[in-house]
């Protein structure tokens, strides 16, 4: 049997048979392939460049939004069109029952849970998850954690108690309007200039500030039509 045979048995049927592709070498230069990040659209940056966040990966992956619940939603449906499962850990259930409602075209891509009692998603690289932990000023711990191709994002409405500890162990943290008083120790925290904590407190509504280690990308999410429809207009309150 030729190596040609197995391949074909080991993964299926053997498509047609073309001719292969030449080029001149002198023409090599004029070719060109398209490679950017994959993610999810998070919005664009001050030239209008899309800024995307890569939540399925295969280390585990904590993102910390502190701001309103109008960006986390539309992250979350973002990440569900993108193909993730979503488990949102919540108490206040009926702010998302309509999107979870909406989502996946009747599909359960979108589920709702009490603060606690998220199961385990079994998250593969075929089925990555997001879990969206939306457990106001002092969220527990929680059961189910960030793992390969299970991603967490957890949303603060405001600096708490808790908020230094999840800013230290966050790979990615959004930061939105803010009291000046926050962003001071945020800036702390998160190493900030005196420029970028100066304009926390001005921030326009779906205006965040992503902090990775040292990057930094101020980022305006807007809705879609079909978003705008379900979700309104960008807010920074709920």
């Amino acid at each position: 049997m030729t190596a040609r045979t197995a391949a074909g048995r080991l993964r299926g049927l053997l498509g047609p048979r073309h001719a292969g592709h030449s080029i001149e070498t002198d023409r090599l230069g004029a070719l060109s392939l398209p490679v950017g990040d994959d993610g999810v659209v998070i919005g664009d940056d001050g030239e209008g460049r899309p800024q995307l966040v890569g939540f399925h990966r295969s280390t585990p992956y904590d993102v910390l939004l502190i701001g309103g619940l109008w960006t986390a939603q539309v992250l979350a449906l973002r990440a569900a069109g993108t193909g993730a499962r979503v488990a949102v850990e919540t108490g206040r259930a009926p702010g998302w029952t309509r999107l979870a409602q909406a989502a996946g075209a009747g599909l359960e891509c979108i589920t709702l849970h009490d603060v606690g009692r998220v199961p385990p998603m079994g998250a593969t690289v075929g089925s990555p998850v997001l879990v969206v932990r939306d457990c106001g000023m002092r969220p527990p711990r929680g059961r189910v954690v960030s793992a390969p191709w299970q991603s967490v994002l957890t949303l603060l409405p405001y600096v708490s108690p808790v908020a230094p500890r999840l800013m230290r162990d966050s790979t990615l943290v959004g930061v939105q309007r803010v009291s000046p008083e926050e962003a001071e120790q945020i800036g702390r925290i998160l190493g900030l200039s005196r420029t970028e904590c100066e304009a926390l407190p001005t921030l326009a509504d779906g205006v965040t500030l992503w902090c990775a280690g040292r990057e930094r990308h101020w980022v305006m999410t807007s809705a879609t039509d079909a978003e705008s429809g379900l979700l309104g207009v960008a807010r920074r309150m709920d």
